[in-house]
């Protein structure tokens, strides 16, 4: 199937050309212009469509938090977004390429289908973006996150060589978890802790994460990893096999002007071999994504059971005097200067500190005076 978005413009191609060279990826100047339209698009969202759209929407939330919070608000808008496009893309294009089903292990290895490759570009146009977010701000995101879009990266820009073109759409589903997850985290900054939505919600969430990402994804890494465990052990070859001939016995796509016939999905297979450094840098990111995934479905496991949690009897909180009951996370709702630390510790001049209690949807709003913040700093 040939790539069905734009072609790139004439001179895109001839520019990116030396560095596909340089990094023997040879479908890179076909999609060139489908990363660079990702980065960008991805990157006008974060830092212009977001803020204003969420302060048009949540003019009594979004401008009030501290700068910490918006860059993640900012973060999970894009995942968002990003998330429902490519995962619309990924299907569709499961769903109509009709060459994937034609391919044996070499074509899963070495094919390539135009559609893949889009697939790879946008992704690859998402993942260059989040690794530079995740670069700039490590002391928000973590290291795991990092670790996540260099690896992502990796992946999906190797399908360029062409190396798993196939498996492209298949991983990107891991996205399908990404809007639960990300309206998961909204329900907390909108002061929807513990409630139905934010329950039903977390549900859906464990559901299609581990659906998704644990399931789906350990049973196609575990299926690419035996591909590429076949190219490792076949020598490399450049003859025509039966995967290249339909039932009429006719070649199908020959390449006119090729020493032998090649079929349109391996005309970028080259001598088909697979080096050992390929293999492993590949199956390696793979690895460290399927690692995360499982650390972070425990994670959210977690999460989710703190949010609906009914409070301790006696367990209690002092602060100003006052008693307020564990089990919700603290969220700053007014004041200037505030920040929040990871631990909860309150930096700056405040006044409003919001602790939601979850458990039959009781909440309780603990109001300190600025004397108050400054003895618990």
């Amino acid at each position: 199937m040939l790539d069905p978005f734009l072609s790139p413009p004439a001179f895109l191609p001839k520019l990116t050309q030396p560095l596909a060279d340089l990094l023997a990826l040879p479908t890179l100047p076909l999609h060139a212009h489908e990363i660079l339209l990702a980065f960008t698009f991805y990157h006008i969202v974060n830092t212009r469509l977001s803020p204003l759209l969420s302060t048009y929407l949540f003019p009594s939330i979004y401008p009030k938090l501290n700068r910490r919070t918006k860059i993640n608000w900012d973060v999970h808008v894009v995942s968002l977004v990003q998330s429902c496009l490519i995962n619309t893309l990924a299907l569709w294009v499961l769903w109509v390429d009709e060459e994937r089903t034609e391919m044996d292990w070499r074509g899963r290895v070495w094919g390539y289908t135009g559609a893949g490759g889009m697939i790879q570009g946008f992704a690859a146009g998402y993942f260059l973006w989040d690794l530079m977010v995740s670069s700039m701000n490590v002391g928000v995101f973590g290291w795991g996150l990092l670790a996540h879009a260099v690896s992502a990266l990796v992946v999906f820009s190797l399908g360029f060589r062409p190396f798993v073109n196939f498996y492209g759409p298949t991983f990107i589903l891991y996205e399908l978890s990404s809007p639960f997850l990300n309206f998961h985290w909204f329900f907390d900054k909108l002061h929807m802790t513990g409630s139905r939505a934010q329950l039903y919600n977390g549900l859906v969430l464990l559901f299609t994460f581990f659906g998704c990402r644990l399931v789906w994804g350990t049973y196609q890494s575990l299926r690419v990893y035996q591909d590429v465990w076949a190219a490792l052990q076949t020598p490399g070859t450049l003859v025509l096999t039966a995967s290249d001939v339909g039932n009429d016995g006719a070649v199908k796509g020959v390449i006119e002007g090729a020493e032998e016939p090649i079929s349109e999905i391996m005309r970028y297979a080259g001598e088909k071999v697979v080096p050992v450094w390929l293999a492993c840098t590949y199956l390696g990111s793979n690895i460290v994504l399927n690692t995360l995934n499982f650390y972070w479905f425990g994670k959210m496991i977690e999460t989710v059971k703190k949010r609906f949690k009914p409070p301790q009897e006696g367990s209690k909180e002092r602060s100003g005097g006052k008693e307020v009951a564990d089990g919700g996370p603290v969220e700053v709702t007014g004041g200037p200067g505030i920040v929040v630390e990871e631990d909860g510790s309150l930096l700056g001049d405040g006044i409003v500190v919001e602790k939601t209690v979850v458990g039959d949807d009781r909440r309780k709003v603990l109001t300190l005076e600025q004397e108050d913040v400054r003895r618990r700093r």
